[in-house]
This record gives structure tokens, sequence and C-alpha cells, in this order.
């Protein structure tokens, strides 16, 4: 199984999770860009799809895997699906865990906008304080959720978060799906699929899933009691 981990995470938030599996997995966990102790060299240039598809190609041929399966959290879904786009024939189950890519959300919008707009973006990134006061009018105005503003203060307390906000959105800009085709995929190849969502999650939502099961001949859904960060080990018992 290939794992990937969400927005401000390392490979190390799925410790529990993959040390409580071992028995049923062999796990390779990925630092994605911007996080633990992966780099990337190549400034504001975006990762394509194709250069992603070289890089898994590369490690299943190092690591002689003809077959896997794969999950992700958060940030982490778009390298799943990513994954499955370039390689569908040779997974055999999904489970994504309240996962970015299947509705793109408003902020993320705004990165991927033309370079004047976006260099508004950086600079509300390098002066936190325009980006929170816009976000707390558009809470006020019912725009934006008091969770989503606790989420974005949380990942923007610091310039090192700040910058990774911005470099991880706009370098990653280009991983966008299409859900008719990734659900052709998983259909066609017959691939097993499982998603996992909280109840009380404003970051991921369960309604904006719809986008995809809606048009999946089989899958999976499990809604549980819980906000978005706790979602991990609760998905433990879901993955049998």
């Amino acid at each position: 199984m290939l794992v990937f981990h969400g927005f401000g995470q390392d490979m190390s938030v799925f410790d529990f999770f993959t040390q409580s599996l071992a028995r049923h997995y062999t796990f390779y966990v990925f630092d994605l860009y911007f996080h633990g102790k992966s780099t990337w060299s190549n400034g504001e240039r975006t990762l394509e799809k194709t250069q992603w598809q070289e890089v898994i190609r590369l490690f299943l041929t190092e690591n002689k895997i003809d077959r896997f399966q794969l999950a992700g959290f958060s940030l982490g879904g778009k390298f799943v699906l990513a994954t499955l786009e370039a390689f569908p024939e040779k997974v055999d189950k999904v489970f994504l865990i309240a996962p970015d890519g299947i509705k793109t959300s408003f902020w993320y919008s705004l990165a991927t906008y033309p370079l004047m707009l976006r260099s508004l973006f950086r600079s509300m990134i390098i002066h936190p304080e325009r980006f929170l006061g816009l976000a707390r009018f558009l809470n006020k105005t019912g725009l934006m959720d008091k969770g989503l503003i606790r989420f974005a203060e949380y990942q923007m307390n610091t310039t090192e978060k700040r910058n990774r906000v911005y470099y991880s959105w706009v370098v990653f800009r280009h991983l966008t799906f299409n859900t008719k085709r990734i659900a052709r995929l998983i259909n066609e190849h017959q691939i097993k699929f499982s998603l996992i969502v909280g109840k009380y999650d404003k970051v991921i939502t369960p309604q904006n899933m719809t986008r995809l099961t809606r048009r999946l001949n089989h899958y999976r859904l499990e809604i549980l009691e819980s906000g978005h960060s706790g979602l991990i080990n609760q998905s433990l018992p879901f993955f049998f």
C-alpha cells in the first residue's frame, strides 16, 4: 500500500496506523514535497501529472512492485488520484480519507488564478493579517465557516507554515481531476473503492464527495463522528 499524508503533516502521522496494520500490508509512506524530508528544487514551477507518473514508475520498478493499493488523507488524496489515473491497471484498492482533489476549495482555486491574482495571494501569505482579515470578513458574511478560520490560522501562524501553504498550493495546482474520468477508471478496472469522511469536517465535507460517488458502480462510504484531523486513526477498522 502506498500512503500519502495530508497538508502540514509528514509520514510519521501514519506511524500508529502502519504499526497496527503491519500484519496485513507492506506499507510505503511518502513525505509530500514541502513536507517532512522531501524537497522541491524548482521554485514555483508546477508539478505536472507526467512528472508524477515518472516518479511513481521509477519507484515501482526499483521496488519490483507490480500491483498495489493506495491510501491518502486530505491533500494526500490528490496524489492518490494522480497515481490511480497514471496506473489504473496496477491498482487493486483505493482508500481515501477526507480527500482533496474531488471538489476544489475556493482558497485553492484562488492560488491557481492568473499570475496577477496569484501575486495578490502571495502577498496575503507574506502578510497573513490580510488573509485572516479577509477570512473573518467572509465568515461574518456567512461565506466561510469558523472551523475553516481556525484551520487557516493554525496553518499560517509561522513564516515556515505560510511558505508551505503558498508553494504547496501553487506547485500542486495542476493536480486537478475530472471525476467522470476517475469514476470510469475505477469502474472499468473494477478497483475496490472506500471513502471515509467526517460528519463534522469543515475542510472536506461529506457532501462534496457525491461528485465522484454518484458515478461509481460500487463503493464503500463511511461517515464517522469526527472532524478533519481525527480521521486517520479512526479509519483503522475499515482497512479490512
